[in-house]
């Protein structure tokens, strides 16, 4: 049956793909993607129109590109979705130049770009009551005449990631963990020597492997109001240098206060659209600590549509039909994965192993780039071959636990 929506997102990763493998078994609907390069797990599929188009993410480009699939699609709803923190202030910024038949369901320009500028999310963390670790936000032009207010090991990263990768360096990272003070001088001088202007965050660092790791995701419908959360227990997570922090294996699992919480808090600021907070457990006072908010669903966001609960149904229920949705809190268990089995079980601790096998064995298991339905032969081999690289990935950048 025909649809009267057509998926348009931005992006190449697997982030983009689980958004249309969810269009797809939802709608049956094949979405059209625009990528700046020919490769990654959408290139090739049968489910996706994939597009390559240099300067993807800037703002001229989005609109550019936008336009034309309304033309294309003139009697279609174009559901517009960035699936990268590049392409989000882009789409923001043209909030009012789209043509008539295209939704994208995103916050104005002005309160996303205070909402992921992680120094002024703690501050809004701090009026809502929500936990978050202990801050100190250096200003460029400090050099090293300043004192910490808490001893290492020390979490540093910047609060302005977009413009932070703007100013490549040989050993730069999406966030350091460091030991001592003047680990934390040097990575300094690194940031601002290359380029980068904006304040850098300073925490002290929770202890705990990437198992204290907790995702949350949220889509809250037009009217300002939360329509679905989806708690996720993080077993691992990428450790490569620009990867790291990345999710690679998830449990879904109840949320408790942290759903009422986090809802307090978007519903208040009369947020729309996807939200994604990544959360640890601090093992010292037993609080769970927000780290941030991403204005968009997460690359790992297939794990709640693993679970039962299709995001891309939530959200074309919501702006194309108009239906009202009562808020659903998940609580069930479900295993997702988005890396080779024996990699998971090589690097995850064996206490979470008999869980991981039993929820396998029952059927509630799923990795998102292994889709039945889409046919290509070269696309599954890519993905085949892209999947093998985990092991040697894995193998330089973390050690196997010992329990």
């Amino acid at each position: 049956m025909a649809q009267p929506f057509v998926p348009l997102l931005l992006g190449a990763d697997i982030n983009v793909y689980s958004m249309a493998r969810a269009f797809h078994e939802a709608y049956g609907v094949k979405t059209v993607a625009y990528g700046m390069y020919p490769s990654g797990p959408c290139y090739g599929s049968s489910i996706i129109d994939y597009r390559v188009s240099e300067r993807n993410d800037e703002p001229d480009r989005v609109l550019e590109n936008v336009c034309h699939v309304a033309a294309e699609f003139p009697d279609k709803t174009i559901l517009l979705l960035g699936c990268g923190d590049n392409y989000l202030t882009s789409i923001s910024a043209n909030l009012p130049n789209y043509p008539a038949n295209v939704v994208a369901p995103y916050v104005s320009l002005e309160q996303m770009e205070g909402l992921i500028h992680k120094e002024r999310f703690y501050a809004l963390c701090d009026r809502y009551g929500i936990d978050h670790p202990r801050t100190f936000v250096y200003k460029k032009g400090m050099g090293h005449d300043f004192t910490l207010p808490f001893d290492g090991p020390f979490a540093v990263k910047p609060a302005e990631s977009a413009t932070y990768w703007d100013h490549p360096f040989d050993t730069q990272k999406k966030a350091y963990i460091l030991q001592s003070r003047a680990e934390v001088d040097q990575v300094i001088d690194d940031i601002y020597g290359h380029g980068y202007e904006d304040s850098l965050i300073i925490q002290d660092f929770i202890p705990g492997g990437d198992e204290n790791m907790r995702v949350l995701t949220c889509y809250s419908g037009a009217d300002g109001k939360v329509k679905l959360m989806c708690l996720g227990h993080v077993l691992l997570e990428e450790h490569t240098r620009h990867a790291i922090g990345n999710h690679a294996v998830i449990i879904t699992e109840p949320g408790g206060a942290l759903y009422d919480a986090f809802r307090r808090f978007l519903e208040d600021i009369r947020f729309t659209g996807f939200s994604n907070f990544d959360i640890k457990f601090d093992p010292r006072d037993g609080k769970f600590k927000a780290f941030e908010i991403n204005c968009r669903q997460g690359r790992s966001n297939y794990y709640v549509t693993g679970a039962g609960y299709n995001l891309a149904k939530y959200l074309v229920e919501d702006r194309i039909f108009h239906k009202e949705q009562p808020l659903v809190c998940s609580e069930n268990r479900h295993l997702w994965w988005a890396i080779p089995k024996r990699v998971a079980y090589d690097y995850i601790p064996s206490r979470f192993h008999e869980e991981m096998k039993a929820l396998e064995r029952a059927g509630a298991a799923v990795n998102p780039l292994w889709y039945p339905a889409d046919h290509a032969l070269l696309h599954k081999l890519r993905i085949w071959r892209i999947q093998r690289r985990q092991f040697g990935w894995y193998a330089s950048s973390m050690e196997k636990p010992r329990d």
